[in-house]
């Protein structure tokens, strides 16, 4: 392992996993650590962002002790909870061909390998970790699963969501995707699916893997309190794709 570590921290790393924490102190190590262990069975070079974002915690201090000890970590700090701005400054800064967002409880190890085989010879640009597709098996409680139907029909039929999932792990080449990621406007929760439905629209090639999902810890969230907020930027999406792009695009025609 030490060998293969050295490999991430010489020249421009293959693969730049991106993964938003908050809250996250007592399975952080453990999570960063296993993952590390089993990346290099899928790449000779990768790098880690935490991108810490308003623990109360003691997270970020967690997140740098490890940054510190191994420098394929690296550290991201935003004083406000904000899982969006998290990921967008995470996509940002990642050095990455490729690029992998996931969460701390998750890091399935198996939807890195079938992204990158897709990723690697240009049969996707972005790869997306859906719980709802063909294949899918969704563990999580009921309420949980119908949250996720529920959005995901919100979007379609609101903002034009063409796919099945937008909150799922995501690999994609980070220099198609990066622009998209820095047009975003809307933050928090539905960052990603702005990213994903702007993804659709430019016309990138997008593969849904299914995923197989079991909630390893409870939410440090509250689903509930997500609601009301969730909603709001719903609405701003549809806003944005129905109505104020495509008069932006009427106003340039000659």
């Amino acid at each position: 392992m030490a060998g293969k570590q050295a490999a991430t921290v010489s020249g421009t790393p293959e693969v730049s996993v991106i993964i938003p924490v908050h809250n996250e102190r007592l399975i952080l190590a453990d999570a960063v650590m296993g993952l590390a262990y089993r990346l290099p069975d899928v790449t000779d070079s990768f790098e880690i962002l935490l991108a810490e974002n308003g623990s109360d915690d003691g997270t970020l201090d967690e997140a740098r002790r490890l940054g510190g000890k191994m420098p394929w970590i690296r550290v991201l700090h935003d004083e406000q909870p904000n899982y969006g701005r998290a990921l967008r400054r995470g996509i940002m800064a990642a050095r990455g061909r490729f690029c992998v967002c996931d969460e701390i409880d998750l890091c399935d190890i198996d939807f890195y390998r079938s992204s990158l085989g897709l990723l690697r010879p240009g049969r996707a640009d972005m790869v997306i970790g859906s719980k709802l597709a063909p294949g899918a098996r969704d563990e999580r409680p009921l309420v949980r699963r119908l949250a996720t139907r529920v959005l995901s029909g919100l979007l379609r039929h609101g903002a034009g969501l063409r796919g099945t999932d937008t909150h799922g792990p995501k690999a994609f080449r980070r220099r198609a995707v990066a622009p998209l990621a820095e047009a975003c406007r809307v933050e928090e929760n539905l960052f990603a699916s702005e990213l994903v439905i702007r993804a659709e629209r430019a016309g990138l090639k997008i593969v849904e893997l299914p995923l197989v999902l079991r909630e390893k810890r409870r939410p440090t969230i509250n689903l509930v309190r997500r609601v009301p907020r969730a909603l709001y930027n719903i609405g701003r999406l549809v806003w944005l794709f129905r109505v104020q792009e495509p008069r932006r695009g009427r106003d340039r025609q000659p």
